[in-house]
């Protein structure tokens, strides 16, 4: 794959990813949507694996906070999650990125590489639960009693579904990657005139 071509590749997934987050993290938005479960997990451990530019978890990260931000003031969708505890996303999204950044160079185009990814992101989802849900609960202002039960309660109630959330969206997009590999031709392929 030329540079150029790489280059255009790199900025449509980001843009894919982009809208992804748009479509499902701002729902009051996208109505069709409107009954997806939040990417945002997924979408960054996807920018990690794919585009390796520094820049793009700010980026997205901004991105995130913008759709927070509109939805809060323009959408209706109350207020409550954004305290000072919001800062916690940063190390949350920021396990998943970088772990997306770190299976992106161990990885190999077959089913051998699935426990791993399945192992990765299993950590990376429990990790991010536990910066995005501990933190909030620690560091909100909103509950007065700290208890340890109560923040494992918590833990047991949020951590199936992101797991499972960030299982399906990253597992649709090994299908969708899986299927362009076998599609479009190799760049070996494209350069000796193989099909």
């Amino acid at each position: 794959m030329t540079p150029i071509a790489e280059s255009r590749s790199r900025t449509l997934i980001g843009l894919a990813l982009a809208a992804l987050m748009a479509a499902t993290r701002g729902q009051q938005f996208a109505p069709l949507a409107h009954h997806l479960p939040d990417a945002s997990l997924a979408v960054f451990f996807l920018a990690g694996f794919y585009l390796r530019s520094l820049w793009v978890f700010p980026a997205l990260f901004g991105l995130a906070t913008l759709i927070d931000l509109m939805a809060i003031g323009w959408g209706g969708v109350s207020g409550y999650c954004l305290t000072p505890a919001y800062w916690m996303l940063v190390p949350a999204y920021g396990v998943v990125w970088g772990l997306g950044r770190w299976f992106a160079v161990r990885h190999l185009e077959s089913r051998a590489t699935l426990p791993l990814l399945v192992g990765v992101l299993l950590i990376g989802g429990a990790l991010a639960e536990v910066f995005a849900s501990g933190g909030f609960y620690l560091l909100s202002g909103r509950f007065a009693d700290l208890a340890l039960v109560e923040l494992l309660g918590r833990f047991a109630t949020y951590m199936p579904a992101t797991l499972l959330h960030l299982m399906l969206y990253v597992g649709l997009a090994a299908v969708v990657h899986l299927t362009l590999v076998r599609l479009l031709p190799s760049p070996r392929s494209a350069r000796t005139g193989l099909q």
